[in-house]
């Protein structure tokens, strides 16, 4: 009896170690084990689709001014030389059409709702940018553009245009458009389309460029006048409150730059009066910059969102992508967009929102800067590139081969909400659409860097996701993130970002409550802030505006302490605030001031 019962009670121990053991190890790893949620709740920019690869060389992707359409309860997404175009319910998830039946590899595509047709239209071809004239361009329509089928609603209009863009008034009377060229201004005219779209009246000069008043139309990276003239291109017009907002975009789509500003009217061919809040889309700084050349419109729930281009530009000029944005119109009617920390996971709102404060940030940055370890590194591309939130630099494995890793010590156990893997594409030679153009991989986590943890199994991916935003279903609690290679569409290896998002387990930080604003007496459309740097600080957002209650536009940087912006209108007073952020949240400055005392009159 003895015996039967020490021999149960080591079986039972040894039972009972392998189940500690188990624990222990999973324990080791992380704390749970969370697929990704099948969801998803929040959206990540840059916009995760199937940027196609350009069909000349070099192998680059490219998606550029977006124009978003209602149409039978689903949103429409067209877009440049894509190949066809997107089509969402809920604008998270987006599904490609590809089709030939209409010019999809023409630039800066527009289309409309009309009853139960959508009608679309490309930029001109044979376009001479010198003349701003070219081939005329055709009319497209579709009763159901889910199928890729369409026919021709006319096979050429009255002139040749580049970045066309329609707009319905309430009495049902169609409004057209266009423009691309930096000296020639921004036109429109009625169209007739229940008369084939004939031209109404002439057309008319909506606005010009003016560089002395207007910083934000200075070319350059940062509006710092690299000698050229603007370009003035992707008009879009949207009615509110019985005015219209005319906007459109500059000064080059290769830079962070790159925005959408606004004028006002009371009819909608002018006359236009440019807005004092400007530019209307402006994301200079983050990790992707760029708000240009983009699409206004409402959701379901009455919400305004602007889709526009964003820059990469490391391959080719063109080499882009798209962002979404909330936009606003305040109780004074001043339209904006809300940038701040755009490259951040946000919650997709289900209900009407007031304001920015209704579109936080979801969760906030804990992959900054943290210590990398990876299988192996070309020269001339480091792992740290991977962290440093710099889309147009990249880490790139030595090969392609399946096994290639990259791991982030996030320095503590964390609790992780989300993870954005970018990937670079590094040596790629791929052109055109194919569909074996996918990234497969997978994503573990551990506490001890031994144990690890599948958090992310996409290593029998079908899809092509470039920028590759993962929701997980509830918090997992970790140290360690690893992303390890299976199979790259071509070239390496390479991440230009892999970034982790969650919540700190520390406090937020101190407020910016001292800081220095310069206008420059020389030029003042430019201005300098300085502010001393903080400990355990990711970065500053400064806000500014014209109003001390309309500080509507933002510049999110990193671990700086000085800031020049040269995106002022010359003619107007501003203020400024700082606002500052790391792993545990936002604080948000508590001290505004201006550039009252510095305006030249």
């Amino acid at each position: 009896m003895n015996k039967k019962l020490s021999k149960l009670t080591c079986n039972l121990a040894s039972k009972l170690g392998t189940i500690l053991v188990s624990c222990f190890l999973l324990f080791t790893a992380c704390e749970s084990n969370n697929p990704q949620a099948d969801d998803e709740t929040s959206f990540c920019n840059p916009m995760n689709l199937n940027y196609r690869f350009q069909i000349t060389e070099p192998s680059y992707r490219e998606g550029a001014d977006p124009t978003v359409v209602w149409f039978k309860d689903r949103y429409y997404l067209f877009a440049s030389m894509s190949g066809g175009y997107w089509y969402s319910k809920d604008l998270a998830k987006w599904s490609f059409v590809q089709t030939d039946q209409i010019p999809t590899e023409d630039y800066a595509p527009t289309a409309i709702a009309i009853q139960d047709t959508m009608y679309f239209m490309a930029s001109s071809e044979e376009f001479d940018f010198m003349s701003a004239t070219g081939k005329p361009n055709a009319i497209y329509k579709s009763d159901d553009p889910l199928s890729g089928n369409w026919q021709i609603a006319r096979d050429s209009i009255d002139f040749g245009v580049w970045d066309p863009a329609f707009f319905m008034d309430d009495d049902e009377r169609l409004y057209f458009y266009w423009g691309c060229h930096p000296g020639i201004p921004i036109k429109g005219i009625e169209m007739d389309y229940k008369n084939n779209f004939t031209s109404i009246g002439k057309e008319v000069d909506l606005m010009r460029a003016n560089l002395k008043e207007k910083g934000w139309e200075v070319y350059g990276e940062v509006n710092e006048d690299l000698g050229a003239y603007s370009w003035l291109e992707g008009a879009w017009v949207n009615k509110h409150g019985g005015k219209y907002y005319l906007q459109y975009s500059s000064p080059g789509t290769q830079f962070n730059s790159y925005n959408d500003a606004v004028y006002v009217a009371d009819q909608p061919l002018g006359p236009y009066k440019l807005q004092d809040h400007n530019p209307f889309s402006y994301k200079p700084g983050g990790f992707i910059g760029g708000a240009g050349h983009g699409s206004t419109f409402t959701d379901e729930y009455g919400n305004y969102w602007h889709a526009s281009t964003m820059a990469i530009s490391v391959k080719h000029n063109f080499e882009r992508r798209m962002g979404l944005w909330p936009a606003f119109v305040d109780k004074d009617g001043v339209f904006y967009t809300y940038t701040a920390y755009g490259d951040f996971p946000h919650e997709l709102p289900r209900f009407k929102m007031n304001g920015p404060e209704d579109f936080q940030p979801q969760w906030m940055l804990l992959s900054y800067k943290k210590p990398v370890e990876v299988s192996s590194s070309l020269t001339e591309f480091p792992k740290e590139n991977a962290v440093n939130e710099d889309v147009r630099t990249c880490w790139s494995a030595e090969t392609g081969n399946a096994g290639e890793w990259l791991m982030i010590d996030l320095e503590k156990k964390s609790s992780v909400r989300a993870i954005q893997a970018n990937f670079a594409e590094q040596n790629s030679t791929l052109l055109g659409r194919s569909e074996n153009i996918v990234h497969q991989y997978k994503i573990e986590c551990s506490n001890d860097k031994t144990s690890w943890d599948v958090l992310v199994d996409k290593t029998n991916s079908k899809k092509d996701t470039p920028h590759d935003y993962i929701e997980l279903d509830k918090e997992i609690k970790t140290r360690y993130i690893r992303i390890v290679n299976n199979r790259v569409p071509d070239g390496n290896f390479a991440l230009s970002g892999l970034r982790v998002f969650g919540i700190g387990n520390g406090d937020k930080p101190k407020p910016v409550d001292s800081f220095t604003v310069d206008r420059n007496q020389e030029d003042t459309r430019q201005v300098t802030l300085n502010w001393a740097k903080q400990n355990d600080v990711t970065g500053y957002n400064i806000r500014y505006g014209v109003a001390p209650d309309k500080l509507y536009s933002n510049y999110q940087v990193f671990d700086i302490d000085s800031l020049t912006i040269r995106s002022l209108n010359s003619t107007l007073e501003y203020y400024f605030t700082i606002d500052v952020y790391n792993e545990n949240g936002i604080t948000e400055g508590t001290v505004i001031k201006s550039t009252k005392s510095l305006i030249k009159k």
